[in-house]
Parts: structure tokens; sequence; C-alpha cells
């Protein structure tokens, strides 16, 4: 099978074209390191011909507006502009509906997009990746001082969830749009917790705690944990303790 990967020069997106091609099939990454514009569509149609399969991994969480939402309308034109529409892979961020950040917003928008488009279509929801709770966590570690918030996360391998992407575009094509399983790590982490394993592989005891109100929709949304999946959520990959102790202590620290 032949299989497009948005965002293919990605964290996400490299490893989703690994894992294609690991299965003997054809992956072929775009973004704009080849010459191909999401925003804009520049490239996608000739990008796209003869695709059995696209995983839509472009994101850009400063931005969202330009590439989560008006690259996701873009691409759906191309695809349906296809003599065969092939089957899009989209992968979205557990609780996104529920949460006013704008980032968080923009994936929600995304979605409806592609519930609207009537395509052969996947969105595959994911909790934060490991990477993003460890760099969230260095930064609430102030010198010795932890700034902690009533919250929770349950993160994710990215190497597991490419796989699970992988796995559904190389799979059966839905004949319409549909919501497949969230996608989680197998451990809920409280903020106090994420902190003290960080700090533990970093080296770097902390002495000083400081509880910091939910203030503003946002943290709010947090602190009600609409980023954690329900009971029904596929749950794979490795735990968050076990992903940092293979990470690297990082420089300065």
């Amino acid at each position: 099978m032949r299989i497009v990967v948005t965002g293919g020069s990605g964290r996400l997106g490299t490893q989703v074209v690994r894992r294609v091609r690991e299965l003997g099939h054809v992956a072929v990454p775009v973004s704009r390191r080849w010459g191909i514009n999401l925003t804009t569509g520049q490239g996608l149609g000739t990008a796209l011909a003869e695709a059995d399969a696209v995983v839509h991994c472009a994101s850009n969480p400063w931005r969202p507006r330009g590439t989560d939402v008006e690259g996701t309308a873009q691409l759906l034109a191309a695809v349906a502009a296809q003599e065969r529409p092939m089957h899009l892979v989209y992968v979205s961020i557990v609780g996104c509906d529920a949460n006013p950040y704008t980032y968080y917003r923009a994936k929600a928008a995304a979605e409806r997009l592609v519930m609207a488009s009537g395509l052969p279509a996947t969105i595959v929801r994911a909790t934060q990746f490991h990477t993003l709770v460890a760099a969230l966590a260095r930064r609430a570690a102030i010198g010795r001082t932890d700034v902690g918030l009533d919250a929770a996360a349950q993160p994710v391998d990215a190497g597991w969830v490419a796989t699970e992407l992988a796995d559904h575009a190389l799979g059966r094509a839905p004949d319409g749009p549909v919501r497949a399983l969230d996608l989680a790590g197998p451990d809920v982490l409280s903020v106090s917790d994420a902190l003290t394993a960080v700090r533990a592989h970093d080296g770097r005891p902390a002495t000083h705690h400081l509880r910091v109100p939910a203030i503003g929709g946002t943290l709010k949304a947090f602190a009600r944990r609409t980023n954690l999946p329900g009971p029904r959520a596929r749950i794979g990959g490795c735990g968050f303790s076990s992903w940092l102790t293979r990470q690297p202590v990082p420089s300065g620290h």
C-alpha cells in the first residue's frame, strides 16, 4: 500500500513513516521540506496521487489556525478531488472539545471538518506524549521549588501511537468518518508525580512546593481532568517512568 504522511518530518510523522516502511509498504512523507504547503494546498494533489491512505500528523501548536484548521480543510478538499478518495487518518487530542485552550479548540474544529466531510476518515485521539509531560514538568521545577497544579495526565509513548496510526491506515477504510478508540499510556500521573519522577531522573531534588490555583478556563479544564481518556480507551506503550529511564539527562542539570 501507498501511505502519505503529512507532517512527515515531525516527531510523530517520522515514526509513522518508519513504521509503514518496516511493514513493507510505501510511505510518502510530505511537508514544506518536500515543497508541499498544507496551508495553501500547494503540491497536495500530486502527493496524494495513487495513495491508498493519508495519515494527517501535521500540526502547529503555536499557529494552529493555519496548519490545523485551514490545512485540514485543504487536505480534505485534495482528498475529495481524487478519482478514488483514500482513507484519511487524523490524529487529534483527548479532551480537545472540552478545553478552551486555543490549540485544543483548533484540533476540535479540525475534527468537525473531518466529520462533516463524508469521506472515509478515522479520527484517532491520543493523550499527551511523554516528551511533552517531561518538558512541562521541567518548566514547573524552578530551582528547588516545584510549582504544582491540581491536574493529571495519562501520557503515551509517541512510538506506540505511530504504530496504531499506521495500523489504521493499512487496515480497512470505513464507509464514512468515524471516531476510533482514544489512545493512552498505562499510567495516570498527577503533576506532583511527574515532577518527582523528572527531578529524580535529572538529579535535582525539590525542597519547596508551591500550589497554583486553577484560574481561567484552560487550567480549570485540566483540573477537571478533561484530558484523561474514558473507560473504553485503548491502553498501550511503555509507562512514563520506563520511558524516562531511557532518556538522557538534559545538559545543565
